[in-house]
Order: C-alpha cells, then sequence, then structure tokens
C-alpha cells in the first residue's frame, strides 16, 4: 500500500515538474491569463512578460508565467 502512494506522489512530482516545463503559445498564455492575444503580444515585446521570440512565433515557459504573476500580486499589494 505505501509503495502504491510512493508511486503516485512521484508520478505526480514528474507531471508537475513536466507541465512546469511546458511551453505555451501566445492564445494559451491569453486564456490562460484571461487577457486579449493583443496584450499578450504587447507584454512580450515591451519585455515585460517573459517569452522567446523563435522565427516569426512567441513562446512561454508556464513556470515562467505563473513567477510573473506571483511577482506582479506581490507589488500590487
Amino acid at each position: 500500500m505505501n509503495s502504491d502512494v510512493s508511486a503516485e506522489t512521484a508520478t505526480q512530482s514528474e507531471t508537475d515538474t513536466t507541465r512546469d516545463g511546458e511551453i505555451l503559445t501566445v492564445m494559451e498564455v491569453a486564456r490562460f491569463l484571461r487577457v486579449p492575444k493583443s496584450t499578450v503580444y504587447k507584454l512580450a515585446r515591451g519585455g515585460e512578460l517573459p517569452a522567446t521570440k523563435i522565427g516569426k512565433h512567441w513562446r512561454f515557459l508556464r513556470r515562467d508565467i505563473h513567477e510573473w504573476m506571483h511577482s506582479r500580486s506581490k507589488h500590487a499589494a
């Protein structure tokens, strides 16, 4: 029984790590932040939102977007 719990916890941890490293598109970030795509483009171009441009396409790491949101909420308080 304990080995089942350990295996489940390990699997969950691996899933969380994989998800944190997930690469998001502009549309996915816009949906996540609940803002228009134009806002995501503007923030990325201005260097406010952590992003990488690959060719003509912007890409974002889920972990970076979470950290960016947390840092913004601390500044607002």
